[in-house]
């Protein structure tokens, strides 16, 4: 395959937007669709289900079917191979994460248009996610190396759209978007105890963190 695809799928506009991708892990099926729903109210766009959560599958399914009309885009997370990325396309996720670099997976996904961001921590895995085609690259994990890392990898690689996932909080978001970020992956912290209210406070709390940014 070519180091480069023919094209690079762009960044979705919910994405775009808000700058901000919650990352639901593990979350119980039966209430997937009443978080997706405290997101939303918060003020999210974009909700991340990862593979390793129980009925993945079928909680993709759902939130796909419940916001067909773009008020939430749905997407998945923990893609590990081809066969994973292509049961969660199939049940509606509309871009994909994964903690690593796949390139036949990158590959797969920029042919079809769908926008991924695989996993990258060092320039040389940044700069070989970006050039196999992805649409942005998850900075994971970003608690590891804070704000200051995102500044230094704009000089050299300021065409590479850097999303930093892990540890990401409320209070340290705007600085990773001030330091450069395209956006941010919240999980743990945006969960807090489950609770559908707790979770639209704190995803009211995020966004008004991130609008107060300054790129």
């Amino acid at each position: 395959m070519p180091d480069t695809p023919l094209r690079r799928p762009p960044i979705p506009e919910a994405i775009q937007s808000s700058r901000v991708i919650a990352i639901g892990r593990r979350l119980e099926p039966r209430s997937i669709v009443q978080v997706a729903a405290a997101l939303v109210g918060g003020g999210v766009r974009a909700f991340e289900v990862t593979l390793d959560s129980p009925d993945a599958i079928a909680g993709i399914r759902a939130l796909a079917e419940r916001y067909a009309d773009g008020s939430l885009l749905v997407g998945a997370g923990t893609v590990l191979d081809l066969a994973g990325a292509a049961t969660a396309v199939r049940a509606g996720a509309r871009f994909l994460v994964s903690p690593h670099i796949d390139v036949e997976l990158v590959h797969w996904a920029a042919d079809q248009g769908l926008p991924v961001f695989p996993g990258a921590l060092t320039p040389t895995e940044i700069l070989a996610a970006w050039r196999a085609g992805a649409s942005a690259v998850k900075l994971f994990p970003a608690s590891a190396v804070g704000p200051s890392y995102v500044r230094e990898m704009r000089g050299p690689l300021a065409e590479v759209p850097l999303i930093p996932t892990g540890g990401v909080t409320a209070d340290n978001a705007a600085a990773f978007l001030a330091a450069g970020a395209h956006g941010v992956g919240v999980g743990s912290w945006l969960f807090a105890d489950g609770s559908p209210d707790a979770i639209r406070q704190r995803a009211a709390q995020l966004i008004t963190a991130v609008e107060s940014a300054t790129p």
